[in-house]
């Protein structure tokens, strides 16, 4: 059985509702669900100005030891204030999973889990959803790359570059030109992952260059656009 995540008391210093949150738990490369431990005595703070930055967080897979970014646990209260759920930085949750090495099953390594969509209700949600996709493709690796894009994040693993589109906003064809050649110059692969689809010129752009579109609907399951994503696609089975 999986690890439940720890439901806390948490208070809007805006409207004062009262309400109860869960953080949301996300598949680790191992199969085992991890979620972010939160922290019961400090109070959520209000998102006014967000940045990518700090809309992470590291939390250590408790089955494998694996550490790994995800996206900061918030909670929309229906006065719209968005509050970002302080976590502690003690512990990490995480289930032990048949096949690891503290399990007694002689440290075997799993098999590689499911692909296990995470519903989008964020921004920082489709990262993670286009993280989650990455590590299942096997790259175990992945991380905010340093360098900006013109739009969106930019998602990096060994061998792979991806840009991640979370906004209403169609992917322009400069966004799949200026992936295609951070890549280049990486002698790395790339993919393309977006909320809200891809402008025309984008979809041509990319098979004339062969970079992989996927579209991320709400349930945070990736859509493949062009043939490109088709194939890659064929990992996630």
């Amino acid at each position: 059985m999986g690890a439940m995540s720890e439901s806390v008391p948490v208070s809007c210093p805006v409207c004062r509702r009262e309400h109860v949150y869960a953080a949301p738990s996300y598949p680790c490369v191992c199969g085992a669900p991890v979620a972010p431990p939160l922290n019961r005595l400090s109070r959520p703070s209000v998102v006014t100005h967000r940045t990518w930055d700090d809309g992470w967080v590291a939390v250590r897979c408790g089955s494998c030891g694996r550490e790994g970014q995800w996206p900061c646990p918030e909670l929309d209260c229906p006065c719209g204030t968005i509050l970002r759920v302080p976590v502690s930085g003690a512990t990490a949750s995480g289930a032990p999973h048949p096949g690891s090495a503290g399990d007694g099953a002689g440290g075997r390594r799993a098999p590689s889990p499911v692909f296990q969509p995470v519903t989008i209700r964020t921004a920082a949600d489709a990262i993670g959803a286009a993280a989650l996709c990455l590590r299942r493709l096997g790259h175990h690796d992945v991380r905010r790359a340093e360098e900006r894009p013109p739009s969106g994040v930019l998602l990096t693993a060994e061998g792979m570059r991806a840009l991640v589109e979370p906004t209403v906003r169609p992917a322009s064809l400069r966004d799949v030109e200026c992936l295609w050649l951070t890549a280049l110059s990486e002698s790395a692969r790339c993919v393309c992952f977006s909320l809200a689809g891809y402008a025309d010129a984008a979809r041509a752009g990319a098979d004339r260059l062969g970079v992989p579109l996927f579209v991320l609907d709400l349930t945070g399951t990736p859509q493949p656009v062009n043939r490109q994503a088709d194939d890659l696609a064929a990992g996630l089975a």
